[in-house]
């Protein structure tokens, strides 16, 4: 097996065609005369990392943070009342 003197601008175009111009790997890898398993290769050297849309980890603890003292008074009401219940509720 011969090793690649694929220059880092030639892989970064490569790449760019596939996650930014939107063309199917296998395309790609015809037209450029490199195989499939190089690109999925240089996809993960070059590629940047896909931001997550919309998670706003704040908002989200606040939230968290709101259901459970939601859920404990909850859980401390019914522990109060317990002693009304029968003793086949305890």
């Amino acid at each position: 097996m011969g090793t690649s003197n694929y220059s880092d601008e030639f892989k970064r175009d490569a790449v760019h065609q596939i996650t930014v111009r939107g063309y199917p790997v296998g395309e790609v890898s015809r037209r450029l005369g490199v195989s499939t398993h190089s690109l999925y290769k240089w996809l993960k050297l070059f590629a940047e990392p896909a931001p997550m849309p919309g998670v706003d980890h704040e908002a989200e603890n606040r939230r968290l943070k709101r259901e459970l003292a939601r859920v404990t008074e909850e859980r401390d009401i019914l522990k109060n009342r317990s002693g009304f219940w029968p003793a086949c509720a305890r």
